[in-house]
């Protein structure tokens, strides 16, 4: 089910990732975990566009993409160290997260930096 889909795949992603970004890491291995995770959950909105339901199949899709590419960016501040473009990558991401959920989950589910 999308339930056991988002509570196996991206729930674990999502929770390690809100520690490591609660302040700037002070060392690589910080680093190294905000860009596993935003790896894992950028190729997580490509999953979900294998997954699109017969209700509003656009709008699914454009979050969808709209997860991968913010996850995607912030993947790639990681890799300057820039955290408050990272920051702002994981608020956008989250924010497109939200949007699926409150339309797609009768907003339950919503997620907090």
């Amino acid at each position: 089910s999308m339930h056991e889909f988002m509570e196996y795949f991206f729930q674990p992603s999502y929770q390690r990732l809100k520690l490591v970004m609660a302040a700037a890491p002070s060392a690589n291995a910080g680093w190294k975990a905000i860009k596993s995770d935003s790896l894992i959950l950028a190729e997580g909105g490509n999953l979900l566009l294998m997954r699109t339901p017969l209700r509003d199949p656009a709008k699914w899709n454009e979050y969808s993409v709209a997860v991968r590419d913010s996850a995607g960016q912030l993947y790639k501040a990681a890799r300057k160290k820039d955290f408050d473009a990272s920051r702002k990558s994981y608020e956008q991401m989250l924010t497109n997260c939200n949007s699926c959920h409150k339309q797609f989950a009768g907003g339950k589910h919503m997620l907090a930096p």
